[in-house]
C-alpha cells in the first residue's frame, strides 16, 4: 500500500526595491544599460572604497514589514556574508544576519481550500550581486555589474505552504502588497522579485521534517509550480525506493521541466558571517515608523470598497480591477478622463483582460494610455463607433498606445449614420433575401438578425447598428 505524503514549502522571496541610486553608491539602479556602465568603485568592490547606505531602502523595507504585520526591529545591524562568486566583486555581501529589519510577520493567503495564514520569519536588507553571461561562441562566461549593488529585501518564510497553489496565492498576496506601496515592480521576467523555494516531504501525520532541498531559477509562477510539483515527486521516488533526499541547492530548467544539482546547501556558519565593519547601526525610532505608517497608501481592501461607493461598481468589478495595482490606476486615470466608470471597467475587465491572456501577459505589461482608452469610449458613447469596429480599434490601442481619433479619421472607421445610405443598403437587403422576410413576416423575429448582418456587410461593417434595425423594422412593416 503506498503511503500518503505531505509537502512542506517555506519561500525565500527578493525582491528589487524601486530607488532611482544603489543601496550603498550613487549609480543607477534603471534596468538593461550596457554592460559594467551603472558601476563605480564601491559596487565593484575596489579596494579602500566605502559604502554609505540608502535611507530609501530602509524606508520601503519598514514599509513592507507593516504591511506585512512583522515587528520592526528597532536597532539593526548589517553583516559580512563571505563567499566567492565570480559576480560578487568583493568576495563578501553585505546582508543582515542577526538583527534583519522585519521580523514576526504573516500575510493571509486564499485557495480553494479557504483562508490561510502564512508565517513571514523575517524580512533583511541586503546588495544584489552581478551578472554572468556566458558566451557560448567564445566558450567563457563574462561579467556585468550593473545590478551589483541593486537594493534588495528578503523575505523569508515560515514553511507553512503546503502546496503549489498556496505558494502561488502566497507570491501574487505579496506581490500586490509591495506593488501597492509603491516599493517595487515586482516583475518576475525582469529579475525584480525572484523565489527560491525550500521544499521537502513527510509522511502525511509525521511531525518532523524531510530534508530540504532549495530550487533557483525560478522566473515565473507557472514555472514555480511546475518546479514543486516535479521536486515532491522526485523526492517521494527516493524516499520509495529507499534512497536519501540530499540536502542541496538544485537549479530549475524549465524548458526541461527538471532540476539538477548546484551544489551542497549551506548553512550560516559556512559563510562565515561578521558584523559589516563598515556601516553603523541603524537605530529606528517610533517617530519615523510613524511617519512611514502615515504615507502607506490605500491598500486593496479600502481600494474595493470606495471603487464601490464612489464609482456604483459592483463587487465583481471591484475585486477584479483591484487585484492589480497598474490596473486599478489604469482605471482610475481613465475613468476621471471620460466620466464613465462603468464603461471603463467593461474595456479593462473584458476586451483588455482577453488580450493579456491571449498574449500570456500581466497587467504590469500594459503600455497604453488613459487618455486613448478615454477617447475610444468617448467615440463609442456619441455614436461614431460601432461596437464591432470599437473592438478592432482598441487591438491597435492596446498593441501600438494609437490615437482613436486620428486613426479612425485616417482609416475611413466612422460609423455611418447617413439614413438615406442605410435605407437604400436595408432595401437592397430586403430585396436580395425574401425567405429571411417571409419568416420575419411569420413571425419569426430571430430572422431580422440575418437582415441586419447583410445590411452590415454592405455597409462594410461601419452602419449603426440601432439605425439599421429601426430602419429594417419600418421597411418589413410595408
Amino acid at each position: 500500500m503506498s503511503k500518503d505524503y505531505e509537502t512542506v514549502i517555506g519561500l525565500e522571496v527578493h525582491v528589487e526595491l524601486a530607488t532611482k541610486t544603489k543601496i550603498f553608491c550613487g549609480c543607477s539602479t534603471a534596468f538593461g544599460g550596457a554592460p559594467n556602465t551603472h558601476t563605480c568603485p564601491v559596487c565593484t568592490g575596489m579596494p579602500g572604497s566605502l559604502p554609505v547606505l540608502n535611507k530609501q531602502v530602509v524606508e520601503h523595507a519598514i514599509a513592507v514589514g507593516l504591511a506585512t504585520n512583522c515587528s520592526i526591529t528597532r536597532y539593526c545591524k548589517f553583516d559580512r556574508k563571505n563567499y566567492f562568486y565570480p559576480d560578487n566583486p568583493q568576495n563578501y555581501q553585505i546582508s543582515q544576519l542577526y538583527l534583519p529589519i522585519c521580523r514576526n510577520g504573516s500575510v493571509e493567503i486564499e485557495t480553494s481550500s479557504g483562508k490561510k495564514s502564512i508565517g513571514i520569519h523575517e524580512i533583511h536588507m541586503e546588495e544584489d550581486a552581478g551578472k554572468l553571461i556566458h558566451d557560448e561562441w567564445e566558450d567563457c562566461s563574462l561579467v556585468d555589474f550593473n545590478r551589483s549593488g541593486v537594493p534588495l529585501i528578503e523575505i523569508v518564510s515560515e514553511p507553512d505552504m503546503r502546496s503549489a497553489e498556496e505558494v502561488i496565492a502566497y507570491l501574487d498576496k505579496l506581490r500586490m502588497i509591495i506593488q501597492y506601496l509603491g516599493a517595487s515592480d515586482c516583475k518576475l521576467n525582469e529579475g525584480s522579485m525572484r523565489a527560491d523555494v525550500n521544499l521537502s516531504v513527510r509522511e502525511a501525520g509525521a511531525s518532523q521534517f524531510g530534508t530540504r532541498t532549495e530550487m533557483k531559477n525560478l522566473n515565473s509562477f507557472k514555472a514555480i509550480a511546475r518546479a514543486i510539483e516535479a521536486e515532491k515527486n522526485r523526492q517521494i521516488d527516493l524516499i520509495e525506493s529507499g534512497e536519501a533526499v540530499i540536502q542541496e541547492t538544485r537549479r530549475w530548467d524549465d524548458a526541461k521541466e527538471y532540476s539538477y544539482a548546484m551544489r551542497s546547501k549551506e548553512d550560516a556558519q559556512d559563510y562565515r558571517y561578521f558584523p559589516e565593519p563598515d556601516l553603523v547601526p541603524v537605530e529606528i525610532s517610533d517617530a519615523w515608523i510613524q511617519k512611514i505608517q502615515s504615507r502607506q497608501p490605500e491598500m486593496r481592501t479600502e481600494k474595493q470598497e470606495r471603487y464601490k461607493s464612489e464609482y456604483g461598481l459592483p463587487d465583481y468589478d471591484a475585486e477584479i480591477l483591484t487585484s492589480s495595482k497598474y490596473l486599478a490606476d489604469l482605471f482610475e486615470a481613465t475613468a476621471k478622463l471620460c466620466q464613465s466608470p462603468k464603461k471603463v471597467s467593461n474595456w479593462l475587465m473584458g476586451e483588455t483582460m482577453r488580450l493579456l491572456k491571449e498574449r500570456e501577459m500581466d497587467p504590469e505589461d500594459i503600455h497604453f494610455s488613459p487618455a486613448n482608452l478615454a477617447k475610444l469610449i468617448s467615440l463609442t458613447e456619441d455614436g461614431s463607433l460601432n461596437s464591432t469596429v470599437a473592438k478592432e480599434v482598441f487591438e491597435k490601442i492596446f498593441q501600438e498606445d494609437i490615437d482613436p481619433v486620428a486613426y479612425v479619421e485616417s482609416h475611413g472607421l466612422k460609423t455611418v449614420n447617413d439614413e438615406g445610405a442605410l435605407r437604400s443598403a436595408a432595401q437592397q437587403a430586403i430585396q436580395d433575401n425574401p425567405k429571411s422576410v417571409e419568416d420575419y413576416r411569420n413571425g419569426k423575429e430571430k430572422a431580422i438578425g440575418f437582415l441586419v448582418g447583410q445590411t452590415m456587410k454592405a455597409m462594410k461593417g461601419k452602419a449603426n447598428p440601432g439605425m439599421v434595425n429601426q430602419i429594417l423594422k419600418e421597411l418589413l412593416k410595408k
